[in-house]
């Protein structure tokens, strides 16, 4: 029986996660040499593709001295933070990438801190060092800080590091020697990462996440934490609300280089997708049939924004799309809530009328964008900042912002900023950047990005992610 090692690669946005991942593939051999090659592979889709952002978690697996590597890749973006918890909940270990410029920014820190609360072995990359005027070595010790800040125990302190350059395509454990392959970071793998365990008993499999296909419906993705499952064979689906449910599994699969390969039976500790298992949701357990164990459910970040989509009624009606009525308007909101888990869909005041919520502007963005190049045609109303009821008092969403702008512009941003109700929270150099820090209410953020981009000349680099609810 092979030795398995799941790892989930965490990191803020671009620095690189899903080019580390393509090195991966390349290191193993898992393509064929004789196939056209593009680059980010597990981008898929065009706009992950133009916009260089991954939206969708997306697993490979690799084979490197006998042990089944399963990596999962997943978004940087915090409006996607219903897809990175559920994908940690997958892995034994994860894969801190930092950029050894930028350092650890906030984003780096929202993911971290659910891996560490997991109780997961972190492996530090520092990547991009062949950038100029990088500091590897400070950017090791704010990682370290961060974490000890975060609470980490002993055993997750003493983490390896790595230097490196995935785009140049070598890793080494010194900055300063470099090599001409990426083998060190899989070495480390195998040796720092635990072994997913074997664990005997009846079987259980907690759906983490889901795929759907136009052929066999929804399909359940999820790690076998005990047992083992079998083709054809019944099992019982524990619900939410103590529901339980008999299914029988049609087809089962698993991860096999970039695609996937049917299989009889699949053993506990490694990744698997399931055919035939009909109306279940993210965090139903898989369990055996005659005595049923349930594991504890996953709870997904709740939705901050709304907007109101309608159908075209303006006097360039149908120019555009080729969908262009109500129930084409309906059928394709309700099929993106089965695999869209942070989306939330409210019938509206009349029939051609739909509230939908979202995690926050890119997530709404990026539903708007996807429906268009589908042919849809819709009119979208202004967002609105969901406000909730907390003991009599009204609670609207705050966010952690911040923003990365050369000296002589910073004074404007701050201004801008203060002026949407935001307080600095940070300041301070960093290079020849202002690194600044500030807390503000999310209906703040609607439209600020561009009017900060215009005074500062496009130089500024603005990340942002939801905080909690406050007065």
């Amino acid at each position: 029986m092979k030795s398995i090692r799941n790892i989930a690669i965490i990191a803020h946005v671009d620095h690189g996660k899903t080019t580390l991942v393509d090195k991966i593939i390349d290191q193993c051999k898992v393509l064929d040499d004789r196939k056209e090659r593009t680059e980010l592979l597990l981008d898929n889709n065009d706009l992950e593709r133009e916009r260089g952002i991954t939206i969708l978690s997306k697993n490979v697996s690799v084979t490197y001295k006998d042990v089944k590597i399963n990596v999962i890749d997943t978004p940087g973006h915090a409006d996607f933070g219903g897809e990175v918890e559920r994908v940690l909940k997958m892995a034994d270990g994860v894969l801190l990438l930092v950029d050894a410029f930028e350092g650890a920014m906030p984003q780096t820190r929202f993911v971290l801190g659910k891996a560490i609360e997991l109780g997961l072995k972190p492996i530090v990359v520092v990547n991009k060092v062949d950038k100029e005027n990088c500091t590897p070595d400070l950017v090791q010790d704010d990682v370290f800080d961060l974490m000890f800040n975060l609470d980490a125990t002993e055993d997750q302190l003493d983490f390896v590091t790595i230097f490196g350059s995935s785009k140049e395509g070598w890793m080494s454990l010194d900055w300063q020697d470099k090599t001409d392959n990426i083998l060190p970071l899989l070495d480390t793998v195998i040796s720092e990462i635990p072994e997913a365990p074997y664990k005997e008993g009846t079987p259980q499999m907690q759906i983490t996440s889901l795929d759907y296909s136009k052929f066999v419906g929804r399909i359940a993705i999820g790690r076998i934490f005990r047992g083992d499952l079998e083709e054809g064979k019944t099992y019982m689906l524990c619900k939410a609300n103590g529901v339980k449910k008999q299914v029988k599994i049609k087809e089962l699969h698993v991860f096999e280089g970039m695609g996937k390969i049917q299989v009889k039976t699949a053993r506990s500790g490694d990744i698997c997708s399931i055919v035939g298992i009909e109306d279940f949701e993210i965090g139903d357990t898989l369990a055996d049939f005659e005595n049923p164990e349930e594991l504890p459910r996953i709870s997904i970040d709740e939705p901050t924004m709304s907007m109101l989509f309608t159908i075209n009624n303006s006097p360039f009606f149908g120019k555009e799309g080729k969908y262009c009525t109500s129930r084409h308007l309906r059928d394709r909101l309700y099929q993106e809530l089965e695999k869209n888990l942070a989306l939330r869909i409210e019938d509206g005041t009349s029939e051609d009328k739909f509230n939908v919520f979202g995690r926050g502007i890119l997530h709404l963005s990026v539903l708007i964008e996807t429906m268009r190049r589908e042919g849809f045609e819709f009119q979208v109303g202004k967002p609105q900042v969901l406000i909730k009821e907390i003991d009599g008092k009204k609670h609207e969403p705050m966010e952690t912002l911040v923003i990365d702008v050369p000296a002589e512009f910073s004074g404007k941003a701050i201004e801008l900023v203060t002026q949407k109700k935001g307080d600095m929270l940070v300041m301070e150099p960093k290079g020849d950047l202002q690194h600044l820090e500030f807390d503000i209410p999310s209906r703040g953020l609607i439209g600020l990005r561009n009017n900060i981009l215009t005074a500062t000349a496009g130089n500024a680099i603005m990340t942002h992610r939801f905080r909690e609810y406050g007065p």
